[in-house]
């Protein structure tokens, strides 16, 4: 994925402040039309178009007279009122007109339909359509999946939050997204990516860094790069860091050694864990060369990074050994019920903020709704506020998991992640991205990199599985180990 500045609402409308001058929405009706013709090769069968009240449908119109100009068959539903339009709007409705085309205030679709585009609402709506929009989203939606018709939605499926990534019901479940003058992260994140379909950005010839500070960055290899060195000849296993993996209590020592087998396999020189189940092996059975210490023992050794959480549990020596951890002087990284433990116990909490050297908090959901004293569905509804506020109120590097995994640094930066796939929602995903960030750590990396990289890595290496044909149904968190230790060394050799 291409590294892409983010923008929320309040900046989008900035930037098109900024450009005025230039005719944004002819532009994005003929880059509209451009896509909508190659999705419906064919002029035999009528295109459905969705007009909005609002500029949205003046990019709707645009896109309609230069279809109607090639010849294609239209149906046009437009239920507002001419006079009411947006000045944009109102003129490329009068040209659409002016060539000819004609528009009907009711449902009406055609027998059969090559294509139908979604020009209702754009980035302004702040509430769930009401009708007639909301019957004309459902019908729509119902109509592309019996008739197996494309559904291209105008720069956000309508219906769809484009800051937060929520949908509203109804809302537009798009086959193709044409997003204008920048990339919204709402289209990345939460419900976003399963109503968006294929993405695409239309620039419409605006700069709008120029105008505008971005709110976010889509993450990228080109942000880490710097930090991908091939290993020098003269080294050895001390050249490459200590790291440590604490966890795996009574039943959930899985856990710590899919941890260590992704730390060891991404580069770190020497893995430790230090397993709390008392009963547990001497050794991990599938990858000899890790380890294994008594946690006690652990914590007195030579680590350069740590990771606690996998398999931990929430015993009273489980917090005795997090509150010991977080006066380590080395990067940490916390996980799973390392973080559940955060979220309850506020001698914790101020451990951790005495901290000098960097912390990464990798929660999922229902952990930050934990670490932040909210539901689930809060933090879901809001996934790029939740994630500030936590790197914020424990001046951490927070890793937000989920569909678009979002990182943010303590000092109020994010990004987005959209590397990754549904096959990723499977037991121990979790292990394996603490076992990628401990061993990046342990090699010297920074926070920044580390996270940007071992995120990203971790949706890749899944991706490049699921290509092979080995899922995402059934797609095992162990293989993403190994797929992530080949990408992650091929990017090594490209720079």
């Amino acid at each position: 994925m291409q590294s892409l500045s983010l923008y929320c609402s309040s900046g989008l409308r900035a930037i098109e402040s900024a450009h005025r001058h230039l005719p944004l929405m002819q532009r994005a009706g003929a880059a509209a039309a451009e896509w909508a013709m190659a999705l419906c090769p064919e002029r035999e069968t009528p295109i459905l178009v969705l007009a909005g009240p609002g500029n949205n449908g003046g990019d709707a119109f645009e896109a309609a007279r230069l279809l109607l100009e090639q010849a294609y068959p239209l149906q046009v539903l437009f239920a507002g009122t001419p006079e009411r339009l947006p000045e944009d709007a109102a003129a490329a409705y009068q040209r659409f007109v002016a060539a000819g085309g004609r528009t009907v205030p009711d449902w009406s679709a055609p027998e059969r339909c090559g294509l139908i585009l979604d020009g209702l609402f754009g980035i302004g709506l702040s509430r769930a359509p009401a009708e007639p929009y909301a019957s004309w989203i459902n019908a729509a939606n119902s109509l592309a999946e019996t008739q197996g018709c494309p559904l291209l939605a105008l720069d956000v499926p309508s219906g769809l939050d484009p800051d937060r990534g929520r949908a509203a019901t109804p809302c537009i479940r798009a086959s193709h997204t044409l997003s204008f003058v920048a990339a919204k992260p709402g289209l990345y994140t939460g419900e976003g990516p399963d109503h968006c379909g294929q993405l695409r950005i239309a620039m419409l010839g605006t700069h709008p860094e120029h105008s505008q500070p971005a709110d976010g960055e889509l993450v990228a290899r080109s942000q880490f790069r710097h930090a991908l060195k091939p290993r020098r000849l003269n080294s050895h296993k001390g050249s490459n860091g200590n790291a440590g993996i604490l966890g795996g209590a009574a039943s959930m020592i899985g856990a710590a050694f899919l941890a260590g087998r992704s730390a060891l396999k991404l580069g770190a020189g020497r893995v430790y864990l230090g397993l709390l189940d008392p009963h547990a092996p001497p050794c991990d059975p599938q990858q000899a060369e890790l380890m294994l210490r008594h946690p006690e023992t652990l914590l007195v050794s030579d680590l350069t990074a740590l990771a606690i959480g996998p398999g931990l549990g929430r015993s009273d020596h489980a917090s005795e050994l997090l509150e010991r951890s977080l006066a380590q002087p080395i990067p940490l990284v916390l996980d799973a019920d390392a973080l559940n433990l955060l979220s309850y116990e506020f001698t914790l909490q101020s451990a951790l903020l005495a901290r000098n050297t960097p912390h990464i908090l990798t929660p999922h959901p229902a952990e930050a709704a934990r670490l932040l004293e909210l539901t689930t569905a809060e933090v879901q509804a809001d996934r790029i506020a939740a994630v500030c506020q936590l790197a914020e109120r424990f001046r951490a590097w927070v890793v937000l998991k989920g569909c678009g995994s979002l990182i943010a640094s303590p000092q109020g930066r994010w990004w987005l992640n959209t590397s990754g796939n549904p096959g990723m929602g499977t037991a121990g995903m979790g292990d394996v991205l603490s076992g990628f960030l401990v061993a990046l750590l342990a090699q010297g990396w920074s926070a920044e990199a580390a996270c940007l990289a071992a995120v990203h890595l971790h949706g890749a290496a899944a991706d490049q599985l699921v290509a092979e044909g080995r899922g995402p149904v059934g797609l095992t968190s162990g293989e993403v180990i190994d797929a992530g230790r080949l990408l992650f060394n091929r990017w090594l050799l490209a720079g």
